[in-house]
């Protein structure tokens, strides 16, 4: 059996403890948590069952090297001694991705450039030829992290953000990453055995994250291509091995998952994703106004959504959050709530009390992931419960 190695799962801010859960759950070993990032431990299998299965990870990369620069000498020499002829040939093509920060690097273009030389000089006096460089859809991505004078090097094994599922053709003007929609669900709680809403659902993100959840299939069973199909050692029968593995636990999801949105653009671009991933039989949306609808099932609701933060909102935001909490309380008793927003102003028009506040970010923008449960009963019992 191939030897382990160590390998780094990069996520969004607060998503760390939920992508560690995956990781475990998956079969990782040596998990560990990180500042937007998770360790772990597994063969080439395990990286690519995880690039496949897992749903709150923005990438996968695999350490190559660990070097310390203090100018850019230092670096350029140490890229140049890299034994690069086990990653690359001079017909490959490569491209490199920088995060720069502290006191002895500033510029990422300048460190990129550096690397770049290092590794085409060194192929020159070696062969007398040199691997190109390909920012776009290269044969090698590597990755360079320098925190003021340590440097790590690593290979890309994801390629495009795993957030890239492959079912989202067409989106609203402000949606939500897939990995955040993802992570947003497991911090919730959701027993993906009760009904499941989202009545504001935009382009269908948490409506077809919820579904792929409760089926088990795997977050990036649409994707056309992983970085790792490039390399040298690809084993195109293992990963097959693997993903007809995944495939066979697919079921049907035992609760109901249905979604809401005013908007004609909204509710077409709904359908034609749900439809790209597969899920229609699954999904069910209706062009309506949450403001005016009733809860249609009996029994416990789960609710996710992600309201407008106002920035492009024409109308009073604060009554747009004033109505939703409203709406709650009159028309969806026995019901979990959650609701992510930038707007903390606005927040407060909902009227009730977050049982919890979760901080996230949504882009750059921070935010509240706010949990308002709603008890089936009279506000007297809603008291006495609290």
């Amino acid at each position: 059996m191939e030897d382990n190695f160590e390998m780094l799962a990069k996520t969004l801010y607060g998503l760390e403890p939920t992508l560690a859960k995956e990781l475990k759950n998956l079969g990782a070993t040596g998990v560990s948590v990180a500042n937007r990032l998770v360790r772990f431990t597994g063969d080439k299998g395990f990286m690519y069952k995880a690039n496949l299965c897992l749903r709150t990870a923005i990438k996968i990369l695999k350490p190559l090297h660990e070097f310390r620069a203090v100018n850019d000498k230092a670096l350029y020499d140490s890229i140049y001694h890299y034994d690069w002829n086990t990653i690359l040939t001079v017909d490959s093509t490569f491209a490199i991705d920088c995060v720069v920060s502290g006191s002895v690097f500033n510029h990422s273009l300048f460190v990129t450039q550096r690397c770049k030389d290092a590794i085409v000089d060194r192929f020159r006096k070696d062969f007398g030829k040199r691997p190109t460089v390909d920012t776009q859809h290269p044969d090698i991505r590597i990755h360079l992290h320098i925190f003021n004078d340590k440097c790590s090097m690593s290979l890309d094994t994801s390629g495009r953000s795993l957030h890239h599922r492959g079912y989202r053709s067409i989106t609203n003007i402000a949606p939500i990453n897939e990995v955040l929609a993802a992570g947003i669900i497991k911090l919730s709680g959701w027993d993906e055995r009760r009904n499941f809403l989202d009545p504001m659902c935009g382009s269908g993100t948490f409506l077809i994250e919820a579904a792929m959840m409760a089926c088990k299939i795997p977050a990036n069973l649409n994707r056309n291509e992983f970085a790792f199909e490039k390399w040298s050692d690809w084993d195109e029968t293992l990963f097959d091995k693997i993903k007809t593995s995944q495939l066979n636990r697919e079921v049907a999801p035992e609760g109901k998952i249905y979604g809401f949105d005013k908007a004609p653009s909204a509710y077409e671009k709904t359908l034609l994703n749900i439809n790209n991933a597969g899920l229609e039989d699954f999904i069910k949306v209706n062009r309506a106004n949450f403001f005016n609808s009733q809860k249609m099932e009996e029994g416990g609701l789960h609710l996710i959504t992600n309201p407008p933060y106002g920035e492009r909102l024409e109308g009073d935001i604060n009554t747009l959050y004033q109505d939703f909490g409203d709406t709650l309380k009159r028309s969806y008793p026995d019901t979990d709530a959650w609701i992510i927003s930038a707007n903390f102003e606005a927040l407060k028009f909902v009227g009730l009390r977050p049982r919890k506040k979760i901080k996230l970010f949504n882009g750059k923008l921070e935010t509240r992931l706010c949990y308002f449960p709603i008890y089936k009963g009279t506000k007297k019992l809603h008291k006495l419960k609290t």
